[in-house]
């Protein structure tokens, strides 16, 4: 989730038109595309597996003073407690925050090819990792928390936080885990015109599910096995039905940047940022507000918009670029493996024909019933004449010669495909990274679930 940070008074909108022609210059021609990579990981002290609260000597605070000491990043600060950092001198950015139960985030910078890609994720987690060992705290890849209840869990003390606390409980079972429980790797994508996002946005919403048994791997919930392959892909399903799910009007005639806008103006805002704080606006609509109708004489910005995009969690999300957001928080070679997946499927003209084509044919009960059976089944779901994974070896093929054809090169010589080797190990023996877990976990674990910090520890 973003981070506030103070700047110039954002300009107040006047009419729908403006937000369907803000969505609609995130545009860009081909040769401008970016890739955006962000990851969540969980922080746990190394000498207990407890979570890290946020104060004291040895608590998440320390942690981002002391990258920011170390590293000279910017501060974020909200009443006076540091929540983020951002990289000004970096030469194309980047931002670190928090999620509400402590997950550290990196939101990377847009990159032209992965590559770039891996070499900011790899200075990150050393970096992050040397000021982290010195405080006695370790990170935790995984896509849901594998032993901490939910009381266990800190708070983060950023007000935006508290508002959604109190407003989750009304709309799902599971916000609260969603928000303290949960951690994903997603990327970010950039489209040419209202065209080429609706194509990427139909391909990326139905082949997601596909991706989240690729990269399901959050098979424990306080303590023991929980009986699905990606626990946290199911707290998605009882989150809020308002701003979750697959979308089915993008699969509509007439699907482009006005429908999207339309569907963003009847979800339920949380929020709203005025005079350095946020207000309570849990369950206004902002299409009310836009018309006047909430407060006389206040009116929304761009700022308030762009906020409350970031408040609406489909399986794929638009701003001025797609977010692919299916896959849990694993390791760094299946961290570098979504983009590589996403980018090779998307990016290359050939591959987007064909996973177009691929998907043609499906269903709106189809795409529902894969993102209902998939938490649990992982790439066992049942899908046609066949299995989850059948459509994933698909899925990686034409990724892997999508890539093949951008033939962007790193200083070895190796063109992207190198990153999907996880994901052709994962479709070759159909076994994904939670059946990997289970297995340790009954084998030589015997069934001692700390071993699942030093497995998966970052």
């Amino acid at each position: 989730m973003s981070t506030k940070v103070e700047g110039p008074e954002s300009p107040v909108i006047s009419s729908r038109n403006e937000l369907v022609a803000y969505l609609e210059a995130g545009s860009k021609p081909e040769g401008d595309w970016r890739i955006g990579t962000e990851h969540e990981k969980f922080p746990f002290t190394l000498d207990g597996h407890a979570p890290v609260p946020y104060a004291g000597e040895r608590g998440i605070a320390a942690l981002l003073e002391g990258f920011k000491d170390r590293f000279g990043w910017d501060p974020i600060v909200e009443d006076g407690n540091i929540i983020g950092l951002n990289c000004l001198d970096c030469p194309k950015g980047g931002a670190i925050s928090l999620e509400p139960g402590g997950q550290v985030e990196l939101s990377g910078a847009p990159f032209e090819n992965v590559h770039e890609t891996e070499q900011e994720l790899r200075k990150h987690l050393a970096q992050m990792g040397e000021v982290a060992a010195e405080l006695g705290i370790g990170f935790l890849g995984i896509g849901f928390s594998p032993t901490w209840t939910l009381g266990e869990v800190p708070m983060m003390p950023k007000e935006r936080y508290r508002i959604m606390m109190r407003y989750m409980p009304r709309k799902g079972w599971h916000g609260l885990d969603m928000m303290f429980r949960t951690a994903t790797v997603q990327v970010n994508l950039d489209f040419g015109d209202e065209a080429d996002m609706v194509r990427k946005m139909r391909v990326g919403l139905t082949l997601q599910p596909v991706a989240t048994a690729l990269f399901a791997n959050s098979p424990f919930t306080d303590g023991k096995p929980n009986g699905f392959q990606s626990y946290r892909a199911e707290i998605w399903r009882d989150t809020d039905p308002d701003r979750t799910g697959l979308l089915p009007f993008v699969f509509e005639d007439g699907m482009g940047f006005e429908r999207y806008v339309d569907y963003a103006l009847d979800v339920p805002m949380y929020f709203v940022y005025r005079g350095g704080r946020y207000v309570d606006m849990a369950g206004a609509s902002f299409r009310n507000f836009l018309n006047g109708k909430l407060a006389p004489g206040v009116r929304p910005t761009f700022e308030d918009w762009s906020d409350h995009l970031t408040t609406l969690f489909p399986d794929v999300r638009m701003k001025r670029f797609l977010e692919m957001r299916g896959a849990d928080a694993g390791s760094l070679p299946h961290m570098l493996a979504l983009p590589a997946l996403w980018t090779g499927l998307l990016y290359d003209k050939t591959a987007r024909d064909e996973a177009a084509s691929l998907i043609a044919d499906w269903t709106k009960e189809e795409r529902q019933a894969l993102r209902d059976y998939v938490p649990r089944l992982g790439l066992a779901a049942p899908f046609r004449d066949g299995t989850v994974l059948d459509v994933a070896r698909e899925m990686v093929r034409l990724a892997d010669e999508g890539l093949k054809r951008r033939t962007r090169l790193d200083d070895s010589g190796e063109d992207e495909r190198k990153l999907l080797a996880p994901l052709k190990e994962i479709v070759e023996e159909g076994r994904s990274p939670a059946d990997r877990l289970l297995e340790d976990y009954e084998g030589p674990w015997d069934g001692d679930i700390d071993r699942v910090f030093e497995s998966e520890a970052l």
